[in-house]
C-alpha cells in the first residue's frame, strides 16, 4: 500500500533477516547522505534522516527501532514521524501480533518525487505566489508625476514576469501532480531522447 493512504494497514511479521554489517554500513551512507542533502533543501536533519532510514529498510519500524538506529530520543523519533506523515511520506501501519505502532515510507520512488513536489508546492510555492500578488504599490490618491508614473509601471512589469514566470511553474507542477503515471513515461521518454541526441 502507498505510503500516501490515510489508513492503516495491517501488516504480517516477516522472518527478520540478520543483520548484515556490510549492508548497514551501506545504508548509514546513504542515510547520512538523505540527511545532508535534507538540510540543503531547507529540512531538519534528524527528519530527512528518519526518512531515509525508513525509505532504504523497506519494511514497517517500530519507533524503539528508529530511536535505536539513529540515536535519537523518542520525542524526536516521534516528531519527525509526525511531520513526515504531514508531508504524506510516511504512514502509520500495524504488524499482526504485534501491539505497537509501526511506520513505513514509500517505497516507488516516482510516488515518492511526486509526493514531496506536492507537498513543497503547497508548504512554499503557494504562499509565496499569493505574497507576489500583493508586492504592488497601494493606488495613492492625488497625482503623480511622470517619474512616478514610469516607476510605478516599471515596477508592476517586473511583478507581472514574474508571476507569468511562477504560474508557468505552477502549471507544470499541478499537471505533473495529476498524472503520476504519465510523468514517470514522460520523463523516461524525454531521457531516452536526450540520449540518443547526447550520442
Amino acid at each position: 500500500m502507498s505510503a500516501t493512504s490515510s489508513a492503516s494497514t495491517t501488516l504480517v511479521p516477516s522472518a527478520t533477516a540478520p543483520r548484515d554489517a556490510e549492508l548497514i554500513d551501506a545504508q548509514d551512507r546513504f542515510i547520512a547522505l538523505w540527511g545532508e542533502m535534507g538540510t540543503r533543501w531547507g529540512v531538519q536533519r534528524a527528519m530527512a534522516e528518519v526518512h531515509a532510514l525508513l525509505f532504504i529498510a523497506g519494511e514497517p519500524l517500530a519507533a524503539e527501532e528508529i530511536m535505536t538506529r539513529l540515536g535519537i530520543s523518542r520525542g524526536s523519533a516521534s516528531t519527525c514521524v509526525r511531520q513526515l506523515a504531514d508531508w504524506r511520506l510516511v504512514q502509520c501501519v500495524k504488524v499482526r501480533g504485534d501491539r505497537r505502532d509501526f511506520h513505513q515510507a514509500e517505497q516507488d520512488v516516482w510516488k515518492l518525487f511526486i509526493t514531496i513536489l506536492r507537498a513543497r508546492k503547497r508548504r512554499e510555492f503557494d504562499p509565496l505566489l499569493e505574497q507576489l500578488e500583493s508586492c504592488r504599490p497601494a493606488k495613492a490618491s492625488g497625482r503623480r508625476s511622470e517619474a512616478q508614473v514610469g516607476a510605478w509601471s516599471r515596477h508592476d512589469k517586473r511583478i507581472d514576469e514574474l508571476l507569468q514566470l511562477l504560474k508557468v511553474f505552477e502549471s507544470l507542477s499541478n499537471a505533473i501532480s495529476k498524472s503520476e503515471k504519465g510523468f514517470e513515461r514522460a520523463v523516461k521518454t524525454l531521457g531516452k531522447v536526450l540520449g540518443a541526441v547526447g550520442r
